[in-house]
């Protein structure tokens, strides 16, 4: 029992001695060239940083003809960075003959940027597909363009410069300057070239991740005549203005001749009541002795004279017609 027991102990040391002191991996180093010791092998154990990715990368670079430092590896790892990829993106870009230190690299790789992929981006042009823009010539009709954008990774403005977002915008916006800036739209639909002339010569990837190549208007479409359909649209504004307005006038007509029919009946009612209160001023004054007998039919006679005189001087036709009298059955 004792010696199962000391067995498994042993095999237990020798596991986590192999663990503590990665020979294969001490080997594997010296065999390609990449001097490293053990006691440096089992510090980053300690540190928690796994030996296969340091030593696997420093051999890749060493291989590749790069100088790279353990400590700046084990820093970059130990910072959140993926040193893998920053290893492959330097020798990609030695290949390349492109001018990136390692400093350059890890910075654009803390900085959330896939940095082997800006390396091939910048080796191999990408074509970036912009939406369906849409603008209006100065004759209203709309145009609806499609453009591709080729874009190469500006490696010194990665840090810190603007995505394909901005580089799409910036586009689209010029599409719509140079499109409205047409005096009417058959001279896009003849030169859609000069899109991109104007485009380009705005500078657009200023202060961007990338760099503009060639910008080229993959297909133009005819839309709406909006500057007919705004007419149309302002015409019916006006023309309901003018309705209000008129109903407007019309409300306060209708008012004004209501207004006025009041106070003719109430001037109507004052002189109902006058000619009323004539018989009782009459008999006031024949009970005061104010007024006499032959007054009386010297007035009467008067007021007939008068309505003589008003029926002769009113047209026939405006005369009332006098009832027919009824047949007896």
């Amino acid at each position: 029992m004792s010696t199962i027991i000391i067995v498994a102990i042993c095999v237990i040391a020798l596991i986590l001695f192999l663990y503590l002191v990665p020979i294969g991996i001490w080997f594997q180093a010296l065999v390609s060239g990449v001097y490293i010791s053990l006691v440096q092998l089992i510090f980053m154990r300690f540190r928690k940083v796994p030996p296969t990715v340091i030593v696997g990368n420093l051999i890749s670079a060493s291989k590749a003809g790069l100088k790279l430092k353990q400590n700046d590896l084990e820093a970059h790892y130990l910072a959140g960075g993926h040193v893998g990829s920053v290893v492959n993106a330097l020798i990609s870009a030695d290949k390349a003959n492109m001018n990136l230190d390692f400093k350059t690299a890890t910075a654009i790789d803390l900085a959330g940027r896939d940095v082997l992929k800006a390396v091939q981006t910048s080796v191999n042009p990408k074509v970036i597909d912009t939406p369906p823009v849409a603008a209006v010539a100065k004759d209203g009709i709309q145009l609806i363009a499609k453009a591709r954008v080729t874009v190469r990774t500006n490696i010194k403005q990665l840090v810190g410069g603007a995505g394909e977002e901005t580089i799409l915008a910036r586009v689209g916006e010029g599409i719509v300057t140079s499109i409205g800036s047409a005096t009417s739209h058959k001279q896009v639909l003849e030169n859609p070239d000069s899109i991109s002339k104007l485009v380009l010569t705005k500078g657009l990837d200023s202060g961007t991740a990338f760099e503009i190549l060639s910008i080229d208007i993959a297909d133009i479409d005819v839309g709406k005549n909006i500057g007919a359909q705004l007419q149309m649209d302002q015409a019916n504004a006006d023309k309901n203005i003018a309705q209000a307005k008129a109903e407007e006038r019309r409300a306060m007509a209708v008012a004004q001749e209501q207004e006025m029919k009041a106070k003719a009946q109430e001037a109507r009612a004052k002189v109902i009541q006058a000619e009323a209160e004539v018989p009782l001023a009459m008999a006031e004054a024949f009970r005061n002795g104010n007024l006499g007998i032959m007054d009386y039919y010297r007035m009467k006679n008067i007021q007939a004279d008068t309505d003589m005189r008003s029926s002769i001087a009113t047209p026939v036709a405006s005369q009332p017609k006098p009832a027919k009298p009824t047949e007896e059955k």
